[in-house]
């Protein structure tokens, strides 16, 4: 019989990943933030990109106009950009930490 001895420092996956608070956890399939390294096993991890909302915009559950509305972000509130594709960021808003999506356009270039 075998008997898997993991070392004190290594990362083992344990079981199911808790999920219970999806709606502030930022972690998909592919990405999660950095933070969740060790925490949750993804193909990447990103750092952070802070950008301020420059037009008022819907943050979205999916990165389409037909997402999901998850609440209206104001202008000049920060939003953590995690991911950007197709014309939509993903990410987590820095004030209650919601994830979502937001239009690119909606967001300043830097």
């Amino acid at each position: 019989m075998l008997s898997a001895v993991v070392p004190e420092h290594q990362l083992s996956l344990t079981g199911a990943a808790d999920r219970a608070d999806k709606p502030h956890l930022p972690v998909r399939g592919d990405l999660a933030h950095i933070g969740l390294a060790g925490h949750y096993f993804v193909p990447h991890y990103a750092v952070p990109m802070p950008r301020r909302v420059a037009t008022a915009a819907t943050l979205r559950s999916a990165g389409s106009d037909a997402g999901e509305a998850l609440r209206e972000v104001a202008v000049d509130a920060v939003f953590d950009v995690l991911d950007i594709s197709g014309g939509w960021a993903w990410g987590q808003m820095a004030d209650d930490g919601l994830v979502g999506y937001l239009p690119l356009s909606a967001l300043d270039a830097a």
